[in-house]
């Protein structure tokens, strides 16, 4: 079985669970922002100037980022390969009067020519759920030459501090798992998610076309509010060190 089998399955259930039930929100949400701290992309400034660039969202969910996107006349195309999810991002476009193109495919094998994008991005979709050594590779497809990709993924510290025998301990103030062969981590629900080391992450990156121009370390701002859901680190750990990290890596020319 793929790795993705097992995902679609975690996925299909979380949507009932979670996701359906907070996804009218996240489509109502004017402002963009990022990660489970909600950091605004205004303080963030990773995004380019969205006004009619063509983007694709590789493991879009319900598609709210694609939304905030489209808001801001940007023509997004959402990729997710979990049924489930692209359901509920239908009928939110319903719901809030605003349509755009969901394609249910993995994101190392997305059925969309090539170059016919600018911007590629994830936020926790593609970016941790499918093999980094695939989806970085078909990214650089799916891009125009100099076309950027924006990437949120956990941090490489957050993983290596998250304990090994409890998946729902939060991460702890020291080093929990080695650094070295860190990458593809199966879960016991089913899921499997993919955390290669920076170095590794740069070579993949390079190899595959990409020149890297930020990495950007979240922290927890002071008001920060343990997520409802996703409460494996807290914001008094999040204010000391990165939970996350959002990359940016632009095609080089052909």
């Amino acid at each position: 079985m793929r790795s993705s089998d097992g995902n679609v399955e975690v996925w299909t259930r979380a949507n009932t669970r979670y996701t359906d039930g907070a996804a009218p929100a996240a489509w109502a949400q004017e402002e963009i922002t990022w990660g489970l701290w909600s950091v605004p992309e205004s303080e963030v400034a990773v995004l380019p100037d969205t006004q009619r660039l063509d983007v694709v969202e590789l493991g879009c969910g319900t598609a709210y980022f694609s939304a905030w996107l489209a808001r801001r006349g940007a023509l997004p195309v959402g990729v997710d390969p979990t049924p489930a999810q692209l359901d509920t991002a239908g009928r939110m476009q319903a719901q809030f009067g605003l349509g755009f193109p969901l394609v249910k495919a993995r994101a190392e094998d997305v059925p969309l020519p090539d170059a016919a994008f600018d911007l590629a991005l994830s936020e926790y979709g593609a970016s941790i759920w499918a093999d980094p050594e695939q989806w970085i590779p078909e990214a650089a497809r799916l891009l125009r030459s100099g076309g950027l990709l924006v990437f949120l993924r956990n941090s490489t510290l957050a993983m290596v501090c998250s304990p090994v025998d409890d998946e729902d301990a939060p991460t702890e103030a020291h080093l929990q798992r080695p650094l070295f062969g860190m990458n593809r981590m199966q879960w016991s629900d089913g899921g499997v998610e993919f955390h290669p080391p920076h170095g590794v992450l740069l070579r993949i990156l390079r190899a595959s076309g990409f020149d890297v121009e930020d990495l950007v370390e979240l922290q927890a701002p002071e008001d920060a509010q343990i997520h409802a859901e996703y409460n494996y680190v807290t914001p008094e750990w999040g204010r000391k060190w990165p939970a996350e990290e959002i990359w940016v890596a632009r095609k080089r020319d052909a």
